[in-house]
Formats: C-alpha cells, structure tokens, sequence
C-alpha cells in the first residue's frame, strides 16, 4: 500500500443513526496473471482482507480476492450505538497489515 488511506465518515452522527463510511486505499492489487516485459510472471500482491471495527466491536468484513482492481473503494452502511472510533484494517497477501483510526463525532 502506498500513501494514506482515504475513509470519509460524516462530520456528527446520532446514536441509533445509519451512516456510511466510504473507504479508498492506493494499492496495486497484481493479481499473479500477468508478465512482465521479459515474460516473467509477476508475483500476486492483493489486499485479501479488509475489517472494520466500531468501539471495539466489528461491524465490516470483506474477504477480497484478484478480481478486485487497483486502489480499491469499499462503501457501506453501519448504525451507530454511541461514541467511538473506527479502527479500518487492510491486510495484503505479504501480511502487512494497514491500520487507521477515526473517531465518530457522536451527538
């Protein structure tokens, strides 16, 4: 992975609101198909796992294989119970894990 992650949460929410939580990674994702110039296979290298937690409690999980492309977007919906912060996790197939935290304006 290459460079900081882009997430975009909403400024405040309320407890008990649906949110959605938008996620960019800069990531190559080679998915171990193709040659390179001189015909040499080029070592698969994807993002395989992609969790998120809320206040110490997961409430995304993408398992992610090679049909995915390049500087992958994930989007999805979670209600929020209370305060807290997102802890987004990216996994690769080198198992270097990626890790950012954002907290939730709650009100």
């Amino acid at each position: 992975m290459t460079g900081k992650p882009r997430i975009k949460l909403p400024e405040t929410a309320k407890a008990g609101d649906v949110i959605e939580v938008k996620t960019l990674v800069t990531h190559v994702m080679e998915t171990g198909n193709r040659k390179d110039k001189d015909g040499h296979p080029i070592p698969r290298q994807i993002i395989n796992a992609f969790t998120v937690n809320f206040a110490g409690r997961q409430v995304f999980r993408a398992d992610l294989n090679s049909g995915v492309s390049a500087n992958p977007y994930i989007s999805f919906f979670v209600r929020v119970t209370g305060p807290g912060s997102f802890e987004f996790t990216w996994i690769d197939d080198a198992g270097e894990r990626f890790i950012e935290i954002m907290p939730l304006n709650v009100i």
